[in-house]
């Protein structure tokens, strides 16, 4: 799964797309793509923003500002012979926007939950995440415990991690901006080991990344497409819906021609929490 600004071929379908994207008669229409909402949750400051612009732009911000309510951005994956448009809601960190999190994970077929690996206390709020998710959202949510800033870990430690990588989110408050600048000097606080245990005994998805590098981030969401129910999300969205959908688990791959915001405009676009359609 690789990112591509993808040129279009003679079906007006993005280059590098499996053959069998087109194998349909071509008097069909090609069928619609699955749509996905993802949500993603954690700490201020892990990392959630980076991790999701490097997924959809393929950038990294050194200084990103805070996120106010939620970001909205998308990106279209191919999954075998099925096509993904992944919905994705990055939510704030900060404690006065945690009300406003059930609006935006309410129906999520995936969560992704970040925590910094250079802070343990931001495990430890991973954990109550997903512990919320687990009573109050959807029964058959993907859930992926994604430890961030693998980029300022020791290679003791980060050489055996499953690597995804999510960098520096600065998405801190103004009270977490002094701890925020610190984590530059800062090594790694959370053992793989001990994140890795308690996605095992909790069933969830465990990855480290790291946005600033680009590492892993794309296996990330490579890893959650593999876990969904096509089947059963195309059914549950079946009015919106056209053509045969197989619940494959290989050759993930970023279609280039997505990543557009709630404007219509190519890259992401702010949502505010009043405003979300979930």
């Amino acid at each position: 799964m690789s990112h591509e600004n993808s040129p279009r071929n003679n079906n007006n379908t993005p280059a590098g797309i499996p053959a069998s994207a087109n194998s349909a008669p071509q008097s069909s229409t090609p069928a619609k793509p699955i749509q996905i909402k993802v949500v993603l949750l954690g700490e201020a400051a892990v990392g959630k923003s980076s991790l999701v612009l490097r997924f959809v732009n393929d950038e990294f911000q050194e200084n990103k500002e805070p996120t106010i309510g939620a970001a909205f951005l998308t990106q279209k994956v191919r999954l075998d012979d099925s096509v993904l448009k992944l919905d994705i809601w990055d939510t704030a960190g900060q404690e006065r926007f945690h009300s406003l999190a059930p609006m935006y994970y309410r129906n999520a077929q995936a969560a992704v939950v970040v925590y910094d690996i250079t802070r343990a206390s931001s495990l430890d709020r991973a954990k109550s995440w997903i512990k919320e998710l687990q009573r109050q959202a959807n029964p058959n949510i993907v859930i992926a415990l994604v430890g961030n800033k693998l980029d300022l870990a020791g290679d003791a430690d980060g050489a055996s991690a499953t690597k995804a990588t999510t960098a520096d989110d600065a998405e801190a408050s103004d009270a977490d901006a002094d701890e925020q600048a610190d984590t530059e000097g800062r090594s790694r606080q959370v053992a793989t080991a001990t994140a890795r245990a308690y996605a095992e005994e909790t069933g969830l998805l465990f990855l480290e990344a790291s946005a600033k590098t680009g590492e892993g981030v794309v296996e990330t969401f490579t890893e959650i497409a593999k876990k969904l129910d096509l089947n059963q999300i195309a059914n549950n969205n079946r009015a919106a819906r056209s053509g045969q959908l197989n619940s494959g688990s290989v050759n993930v791959n970023l279609m280039g021609d997505a990543a557009f915001g709630t404007d219509g405009s190519e890259g992401s676009a702010r949502a505010n929490a009043d405003s979300c359609t979930c």
